[in-house]
Formats: C-alpha cells, sequence, structure tokens
C-alpha cells in the first residue's frame, strides 16, 4: 500500500486502512499462536510474523526513498505554495482597501443625495409657503391694476373720436 502525500502528511485514511490491516493480520496471527501446538503450527505462526515485519520494512523502505527522491519536488512544491499564500494575502489586502473605498464613496454619495433632498423639501415648502398666502391675499374686481393701464371710460372715449 502507498501513501498519498498531503499538506500536512500521509492521507489519514490511507494510514487508518493499512492500520486496519495489520491490526486484522496480528489478531489472526495471535489466534493462530493461542491454538497453536508444536510443530507445523508455530512454523506458520512464524512465517506470518516474518511476513508482517517484512511488510513493514518495505513500507518504511519505499516511504523513506520517496522522501529522499521527493524533497526537491516537495521544496519546489513548498516554495510554489508559499508564493501562492503570499499572493493570496495580497488579494485579500487589495480586497480589503477597494471595499473600504467604495463603502467610504458610498456615505459620501448618501450624504449629497440627504442633503440635496433635505434642500429639495425646504425649496418645496418655501414655495407652498409663498404659494399660499398669495391665495389668501385676493385682490376686488374693481381694483385699478397696473396691468389695465387704461382707465375704466378710457377706452371707449378714444374710439368714439
Amino acid at each position: 500500500m502507498r501513501f498519498s502525500v498531503v499538506e500536512t502528511g500521509y492521507d489519514q485514511r490511507q494510514v487508518d486502512s493499512c492500520l486496519d490491516e495489520l491490526k486484522i493480520r496480528l489478531v489472526r496471527l495471535a489466534a493462530r499462536a493461542e491454538n497453536a501446538g508444536a510443530g507445523r503450527e508455530w512454523d506458520q505462526v512464524r512465517e506470518d510474523a516474518t511476513h508482517l515485519c517484512d511488510f513493514l520494512r518495505r513500507r518504511t523502505a519505499v516511504v523513506d526513498g520517496a522522501e529522499a527522491a521527493g524533497t526537491a519536488a516537495e521544496r519546489e512544491a513548498a516554495a510554489l505554495l508559499d508564493e501562492a499564500r503570499s499572493e493570496l494575502e495580497a488579494a485579500r489586502e487589495e480586497a480589503r482597501r477597494v471595499r473600504e473605498q467604495a463603502y467610504a464613496d458610498a456615505v459620501r454619495a448618501r450624504r449629497d443625495f440627504e442633503a440635496a433632498l433635505l434642500a429639495r423639501r425646504r425649496r418645496e415648502a418655501r414655495v407652498d409657503e409663498i404659494l399660499a398666502g398669495a391665495r389668501g391675499d385676493t385682490v376686488p374686481p374693481d381694483t385699478p391694476t397696473a396691468a389695465a393701464g387704461v382707465p375704466s371710460g378710457g377706452a371707449t372715449e378714444r374710439s368714439a373720436a
């Protein structure tokens, strides 16, 4: 069985599977040892124990060899991982600054909008005030105005002459 190398060591599921397999083999071996009599059974128990020891030696030799061969690759992978992490951190910092700037711009725009809306409402209230005052001061119909420009009998006198 081979173990895949992951960020924090070996793949835990693979290691657990290997240990479970070893546990099963050791339990069987222990059961055989209890039931073993002299002769052939003891030879089988010794053979199984030797097989398990060889299995473990092969596993550690493969792992040690893989570590020696993979050292340069692991260093390069670690360097790439460090570079990626620093780029990610820089991108997060940039995103944070952009969010803060956008928020500040939005707050400023809202304040400007609210100020403009308040000024418009004040102008509207003033216009309503002026119009309400003009409606209350009605001019009697017989009041001479500057728009009439001519006395009441003057227009007819000119046309007769």
